[in-house]
């Protein structure tokens, strides 16, 4: 995204691997593993998809749909654990 103009002066999130490639594209990372900003969010690490999913379904439909999908893909033990801390790390961004 940063190469192609679209982060315009808006920090990221990235993994550490990726993490050098970003900041010479100039562009700030934070150290967290989410962000989001008016309509553009960005999350790093293998892990990440469950936050951008979250935030997408919240600001598209709700968060309980939010919720709902997120519990659906949580590993069986983890389900009510991984709600919460996803949505923990999102709801800033709502």
């Amino acid at each position: 995204m940063s190469v192609l103009g679209l982060l315009h002066q808006i920090p990221a999130c990235t993994d550490l691997t990726t993490k050098p490639w970003v900041v010479e594209s100039g562009v700030t990372v934070l150290d967290q593993p989410f962000y989001a900003e008016g309509n553009l969010a960005t999350a790093g690490g293998c892990l990440s998809s469950k936050y951008l999913a979250a935030w997408v379904i919240s600001k598209l439909s709700s968060r309980a749909d939010a919720e709902s999908a997120i519990h659906y893909v949580a590993p069986v033990g983890e389900k009510e654990s991984t709600v919460q801390h996803c949505m923990e790390v999102v709801s800033a961004y709502l």
